[in-house]
């Protein structure tokens, strides 16, 4: 389990202070050798969209995956941002991508996916993964796709219909939820179901970082718009708040534990600090399930605070903490977890597609970001609100009506429960 204890913690340094388990790589060359696609070499021709520090980490992530991946072309909003991207990655023949491969702009996007990619790694922010996600399916390229994978109910109900779609293409996506890939956890998943710590009455989940987002000034002659994606994690229709864009790592684990989502959330939550954007810093959100089982979430970032990111399930014969602990004893093995998880989750989408055996990690990593979204709106309204009305019948579309640099930007205000409305 990574714990994260300061900003900068993040899938780079997990890399950096595990440089031992990469050895576990060495196990790739027993990887299949059939050609990756029907008629094609053995070379996995790889495009990424958006290369800030996420995008950078996960074409590393990539690389370590598969000697046979190559860069192939680069896509990036911002025009100084690719050509940085670039000009990092010149030095190496994996990853040197020629001038008329690297794309900028909005619709970046299309023009990598459209380069003659076998996987595109989507690791924009997560307002544009649903779009991104839809043209990939629709010219039929293996996605990664960063969670999660939308930031408001518009985008998760969409993309749950792009899974079952790309199911019926035979169209593999792995999302950035590693634990769904990681041996450890897997094992313990394994025997919850099982039955072996009874029946799932409760638990606690927890995303508590000791950091807060500044957000700065405004440059001159820079728009709003502009402004707003430079800074993203400030801005609810961008980020999504901090319950969506980082507890949705510990709500999935919590759905995948119990089998289902919740059927309702009762949330509350605020902004004590106001550093800047129309985010809250913090909340606290019950969600119960069919069974009854009723699980306490919290999450919070603000500088000097003490941290915790993990999660405890309280069954009818013991306790698991997803950490380590099953039934008082430390299951925790440093040999279990031979090879990075946020290198194995592209080991996984590269052997299913060099193997023609699609994965789809779509509905749980779309039902894990309804899960966070629900909390969201419970705690911003001050009302307990079903998960089948989110689904069903809400209209919340936090997207902006015209995507361009110099159009304006979302109105959105400082939510205040019992003002803001349900959507």
């Amino acid at each position: 389990m990574l714990t994260v204890k300061n900003k900068q913690s993040s899938r780079r340094e997990f890399l950096s202070t595990n440089c031992s388990a990469l050895a576990g790589l060495a196990l790739l060359g027993s990887m299949p050798s059939n050609a990756f696609a029907a008629g094609a070499s053995d070379r996995i021709k790889v495009g990424i969209v958006g290369v800030g520090g996420r995008g950078r980490g996960a074409v590393s992530e990539c690389l370590q995956a598969d000697p046979a991946v190559q860069l192939w072309a680069i896509g990036e909003l911002f025009q100084d941002r690719l050509n940085r991207a670039r000009d990092s990655y010149a030095g190496n023949e994996r990853t040197k991508v020629p001038n008329e491969r690297c794309f900028a702009g909005f619709d970046s996007y299309k023009k990598v996916i459209d380069s003659g990619v076998d996987i595109v790694l989507l690791t924009t922010p997560p307002n544009f993964r649903p779009a991104h996600m839809e043209y990939a399916i629709e010219k039929g390229v293996h996605i990664f796709a960063e969670k999660p994978i939308a930031v408001d109910v518009v985008g998760a109900r969409k993309v749950l219909a792009l899974g079952e779609l790309a199911t019926k293409k035979k169209i593999s996506i792995v999302a950035g939820t590693q634990r769904r890939h990681q041996a450890s956890y897997l094992e313990r998943i394994k025997r919850i179901h099982a039955g072996e710590i009874g029946e799932i009455v409760g638990g606690q989940c927890y995303a508590v970082f000791p950091w807060e987002r500044g957000l700065g000034a405004r440059p001159d002659g820079m728009s709003e718009m502009e402004f707003q994606i430079r800074r993203w994690g400030n801005f609810l229709w961008l980020y999504g708040d901090i319950i969506v864009e980082q507890h949705v790592h510990n709500l999935d684990i919590i759905n995948w534990a119990i089998g289902s989502p919740p059927v309702k959330a009762f949330g509350m939550g605020g902004r004590q600090k106001g550093t800047g954007g129309n985010i809250w810093d913090h909340f606290a959100v019950e969600y119960e399930y069919a069974n009854g089982a009723r699980v306490s979430s919290f999450t919070r970032h603000v500088a000097n605070s003490s941290s915790r990111f993990s999660e405890r399930i309280v069954g009818t014969k013991g306790i698991a903490d997803t950490r380590g602990i099953f039934n008082g004893a430390n299951l925790r093995s440093p040999a279990i977890d031979a090879v990075n998880p946020y290198v194995q989750e592209h080991i996984d989408l590269i052997q299913a597609v060099r193997n023609r055996k699609p994965v789809n990690d779509t509905r749980a990593i779309a039902e894990a970001t309804l899960t966070a979204i629900l909390g969201r709106v419970s705690s911003y309204t001050g009302k307990e609100v079903s998960y089948k009305w989110l689904l069903e019948a809400s209209k919340e579309d936090l997207s902006p009506a015209v995507l361009d640099l110099t159009a304006p930007p979302p109105d959105h205000k400082v939510a205040v429960p019992g003002v803001t409305k349900l959507v």
